[in-house]
């Protein structure tokens, strides 16, 4: 989805829907397997050409309700398989796997088939905002689309039979994806994080297991799925979720209640680093713009919208920035200097 600036921001950082301000998006993701075929680790690279194949011919004969891209992901160089990482389409391991394996996507990227990946199909749709029931319901039509052309590995006992133990049951994976500064500078994060991990649910970084929080921002998702129904793992999110949105407001709402000139002290600095700066890291890009985009909400910066920040965001990205320079590989200096460079051109538009 572009945003009319040439900058693809994707559906899950569109910036609008139920509590956006917070919850950038909502994610539910299915894992299936095919019936006769070896599971994804044990899967000739023979096998893995052919049960791409299959999956695509199957998934293009019926209708998911959107125009469907296929992208073969050894064809790409490294970078192009950043920039579909960075957009959410696919995940780290699938973009650093090897072998045969693709992504089917629509142009907004609120859908996308990953093929090969951890399991044979994983169906992806994601959402702005709070919208976990939608995307479920969309999820399941589509997979009961597919289903009527693919036969799914599946045990009257134990449900859908996945490549890792924890997915096994209904294969379904639900998170969201909350922006929360404020409770990391109270210092108040690891609190929550520890009641969200006593509900059994998992606290993750920004590109999900084994990675960091970037910009603030972290991954709520349920942690096993045997056992449960997927109306159970939707209410196991959707109830903690209001709960943390609440916490965050509130906090933010003391911060400017106690002191309100270090809160817009600290949104001006990095105003002003951003507007101004020559060299920056995405790493000090993007703690620059989670206090950016937590001002911007809280009305600080009224002449900034949400997508300018959300558009700066994709752009200082390694993958989307080299790839808008036309580059296979820069080095960290070249990309830091040319990210500082598109940075100051969004916001000197202002």
């Amino acid at each position: 989805m572009s945003d009319g600036s040439g900058v693809n921001v994707g559906e899950w950082l569109r910036g609008t829907g139920t509590d956006a301000e917070i919850v950038i998006s909502s994610r539910v993701r299915l894992a299936r397997n095919i019936t006769g075929f070896p599971l994804k680790a044990h899967l000739s690279e023979e096998d893995a050409a052919i049960l791409c194949d299959h999956l695509r011919a199957r998934i293009e004969s019926v209708d998911v309700g959107a125009r469907l891209r296929h992208t073969s992901l050894p064809a790409l160089d490294e970078v192009q398989r950043l920039v579909l990482v960075e957009r959410r389409l696919i995940s780290l391991e699938h973009a650093n796997a090897e072998g045969e394996r693709a992504v089917l996507h629509d142009a907004s990227g609120s859908l996308a088939l990953m093929l090969n990946e951890e399991d044979h199909l994983r169906i992806q749709v994601l959402a702005s905002g709070q919208a976990l029931r939608d995307t479920f319901q969309r999820a399941l039509t589509v997979e009961k689309a597919l289903g009527t052309v693919l036969d799914f590995a599946f045990h009257e006992r134990f449900g859908y039979l996945t490549s890792c133990p924890t997915n096994v049951g209904t294969g379904m994976r639900v998170s969201v994806m909350l922006h929360l500064p404020a409770l990391v500078i109270s210092k108040q994060i690891d609190k929550v994080f520890n009641s969200v991990a006593k509900m059994n649910l998992a606290v993750r970084g920004f590109y999900g297991e084994g990675t960091k929080a970037l910009s603030d921002l972290y991954q709520i998702s349920n942690q096993v799925t045997l056992g449960k129904t997927p109306d159970t793992l939707l209410d196991d999110v959707a109830r903690v979720l209001p709960r943390i949105v609440s916490f965050e407001r509130e906090l933010r709402t003391q911060m400017l209640a106690s002191d309100r000139v270090v809160v817009e002290d600290r949104v001006f600095r990095a105003l002003g680093v951003l507007r101004n700066v020559r060299l920056i890291s995405s790493e000090e890009a993007f703690d620059l713009l989670s206090v950016l985009r937590m001002g911007v909400h809280l009305g600080i910066v009224p002449d900034l919208d949400i997508q300018t920040v959300n558009r700066i965001f994709v752009i200082s990205q390694p993958g989307h920035l080299q790839a808008a320079h036309g580059a296979k590989s820069l080095e960290p200096k070249e990309r830091d200097i040319l990210r500082a460079r598109a940075i100051r051109g969004l916001l000197g538009a202002l």
